[in-house]
């Protein structure tokens, strides 16, 4: 299974991008998305930029599934809502292209990979590294990217199991018109 880590940003988009075979991790690329080429006013195009980038991404690595970072709420409002927006653009092309979409939060990811959820991000990238046995930490949203990726890889067969073994079905609660099923 080939998963697309994300780690949506509006200036910086962080991917990350696994082959898992049984627990075996290795690693596939990594890299970012900018936007800082394009006047900060400008926020469709920054948006479109998001949304082009991961659909090459999706064309060009053919990923089985997905995950991406959930947003968190902080200090400044306006921050969050572009940045929500940010996600949005990313959660929609995944989406177009037909990819299943896992959604994690930045606590659940640390705890995943350093074994506690308020690791500094030069502890998620060491452990980046020394899990996908790669030569230098890869730069921050590259790693968290990575991260998700990897935290998807872990978490998504237990989950599958304990949906089937219970036939549990995802929550219409939320969902726009039953149109949100990724």
């Amino acid at each position: 299974m080939r998963i697309l880590g994300i780690d949506p940003g509006l200036q910086t988009t962080g991917f990350g991008v696994i082959d898992v075979e049984g627990h075996a991790l290795s690693y596939v690329a990594s890299g970012v998305i900018t936007t800082t080429h394009l006047p900060l006013g400008n926020l469709p195009a920054r948006l479109k930029v998001l949304y082009d980038g991961i659909r090459e991404l999706r064309s060009r690595y053919e990923p089985d599934e997905s995950s991406v970072e959930i947003v968190f709420v902080n200090v400044n409002p306006q921050a969050t809502l572009l940045l929500g927006q940010a996600r949005g653009a990313c959660v929609t092309a995944l989406v177009s292209c037909d990819l299943p979409v896992a959604e994690y939060t930045a606590l659940q990811m640390k705890q995943a990979i350093t074994g506690h959820g308020r690791a500094a991000k030069s502890q998620i990238q060491e452990m980046v590294r020394r899990l996908l046995q790669l030569p230098s930490a890869p730069r921050q949203d590259a790693a968290d990217a990575l991260g998700l990726a990897i935290t998807h890889a872990h978490a998504s067969p237990s989950m599958n199991k304990l949906a089937s073994a219970h036939g549990l079905q995802r929550s219409t609660s939320g969902m726009y018109r039953g149109g949100r099923s990724h």
